[in-house]
């Protein structure tokens, strides 16, 4: 018969917050280990006596403790980065915090945490993967990280306009009214990091530009962060351009997902070209993201995984 191992934390306050809403935490925890877990007054127990598992669990749950103690709010994020993680010094790694931000930014897979990594380590990252997996959200929340810490003086959004053909005038407006359209996630995404007043006078002040990538030739961009969103939309020589334009103390950051290509058929992506021509740099980053990493909602990832199958099956 299995015993039950107990954890006492510090006070029902503290066990409260490592619950969470409606034992929000919980319910992950549980899942992850495969075995329920209770409380009675300030203990936290599960059912259970195989050493691997009670060790996870204690793992779980004093990183969560040390969290509350150092006054961070435990949230479902917080939470599935320290089951995907293995020390309290990876779960500070990879870890995002923004000043001024509403919340902490946690990659909630292991394979979000090696990317969190590869942003931090290198100068020019490509990260691949389906819809919902992380990629465009975790770079816009390190590129305001350095421009928030003053690490970098500005952040350079841009993305192919491939439904317009790259003629911004056949859309009304100014060049900024004619873009924003296309740009819409990559504010979706600032806008769930920083509050929207704080977004709002980044643009204004400059720090944050847009900049169409029609319009980036013959452009150097020192000390910035340069994200190119939907990549796989890019033309070989547009990738070229874009790439050449990283100036000094410049990052670069470009996301796409190659399942997703809407150039005409003769036309090579040129996301795809630079993945196979460039991989053999060393101080250049990959990450390829998987269905696994989909974590905008669950139904999302198995859709996902559906269309893999059909294309798997062709």
């Amino acid at each position: 018969m299995e015993s039950a191992y107990t954890i006492v934390v510090p006070d029902t306050n503290v066990l409260s917050h490592v619950c969470g809403t409606n034992d929000s935490n919980l319910k992950l925890i549980e899942q992850h280990l495969g075995v329920p877990v209770f409380t009675r007054g300030n203990e936290i127990s599960i059912e259970n006596d195989n050493p691997e598992i009670c060790q996870q669990f204690r793992f779980i749950i004093d990183r969560m403790v040390d969290e509350i103690d150092d006054g961070i709010e435990v949230c479902e994020d917080m939470v599935a980065t320290i089951m995907n993680t293995r020390t309290h010094a990876s779960i500070e790694d990879s870890t995002i915090t923004v000043p001024g931000a509403v919340r902490r930014v946690y990659p909630r897979t292991s394979r979000q945490a090696d990317y969190v990594q590869l942003l931090r380590g290198r100068d020019m990252i490509f990260c691949t993967g389906p819809a919902g997996c992380g990629k465009t959200y975790l770079a816009v929340a390190e590129a305001l990280f350095l421009v928030l810490t003053r690490r970098k003086a500005r952040i350079i959004l841009t993305r192919p306009v491939v439904e317009a053909g790259e003629n911004l005038g056949f859309l009304p407006g100014d060049l900024e009214q004619k873009i924003n359209p296309y740009l819409r996630p990559l504010y979706d995404s600032m806008e769930a990091i920083l509050p929207r007043e704080m977004v709002k006078k980044l643009f204004e002040s400059g720090v944050i530009e847009i900049a169409p990538l029609a319009y980036m030739r013959g452009r150097t961009l020192n000390k910035s962060v340069i994200i190119l969103d939907e990549a796989q939309n890019t033309t070989q020589e547009q990738m070229k351009m874009f790439l050449t334009r990283m100036g000094e103390g410049s990052k670069v950051f470009v996301t796409g997902d190659v399942t997703q290509v809407d150039l005409p058929r003769r036309s090579q992506s040129g996301l795809i070209h630079a993945l196979r021509i460039l991989s053999g740099i060393p101080e250049i980053g990959i990450m390829e993201m998987q269905g696994e990493d989909v974590v905008r909602n669950p139904l999302v990832r198995k859709i996902v995984q559906a269309y893999n199958d059909a294309d798997a099956g062709k």
